[in-house]
């Protein structure tokens, strides 16, 4: 596993936290804040359990629970909550399980990090990765996800939009979405309501001067 101060890496957690927000992927990784709700700590108690580091045979399969990962080319570093490596005709076929504490979601970050530990699985076993799976606790089952051409690309994106943000430095300005905003942990720290009424306020200053 690679020292997680190195300048050149960015965790694959930051993937989905940019895709979520901007803002809140820059206020976790460079203002380094963090509170918890509800939400975060069911979330944070089922990424525990499976982030005890194990390894044992179930039917067949392999499983291996809190497995580093790395990608040195894309720069990326990681755990995965679970890699089942499953008999196949060249051998042994890995397949990455991440765990979230919800519902599948209209936009597609958990899928881009889910593609981040399969391309640093491939990156590090040498072989091909094509699908993986979901596990969201809501629905106590498993979404399979396909590593298509499409999904690589939006990830290898996401990958080089997040380390442009994480290596400028700065922080997003606030923008306000209900949907976005209420459930996030960080909305105490971010205050969108009141960041995005003062922009409002500043650029009709802006506009009376230009005036």
């Amino acid at each position: 596993m690679p020292d997680m101060d190195d300048e050149d890496l960015i965790p694959i957690s930051a993937l989905q936290h940019y895709l979520y927000c901007p803002r809140q992927c820059a206020l976790i990784h460079i203002e380094r804040l963090w509170e918890e709700n509800l939400h975060t700590a069911e979330g944070r108690v089922l990424h525990e359990n499976a982030h005890q580091a194990a390894a044992e045979r179930r039917k067949g399969v392999r499983v291996i629970t809190a497995m580093p990962l790395y990608h040195p080319g894309l720069g990326l570093f990681g755990v995965a909550d679970v890699v089942e490596f499953h008999p196949d005709t060249n051998g042994q076929r890995a397949v990455p399980v991440e765990y979230k504490r919800g519902r599948p979601k209209s936009h597609r970050a958990d899928e881009v990090q889910l593609c981040a530990q399969a391309l640093c699985l491939e990156s590090m076993l040498g072989c091909a990765v094509p699908v993986g799976f979901l596990f969201y606790g809501k629905m106590a089952r498993r979404k399979e996800v396909a590593f298509d051409s499409g999904l690589r690309e939006l990830t290898r994106d996401t990958v080089a939009f997040t380390r442009r943000l994480l290596f400028g430095g700065r922080t997003p300005t606030a923008s306000y979405e209900p949907k976005r905003c209420d459930p996030c942990s960080l909305i105490g720290v971010c205050q969108p309501r009141w960041l995005a009424a003062g922009q409002a306020v500043d650029a009709w200053l802006r506009k009376q001067v230009e005036d």
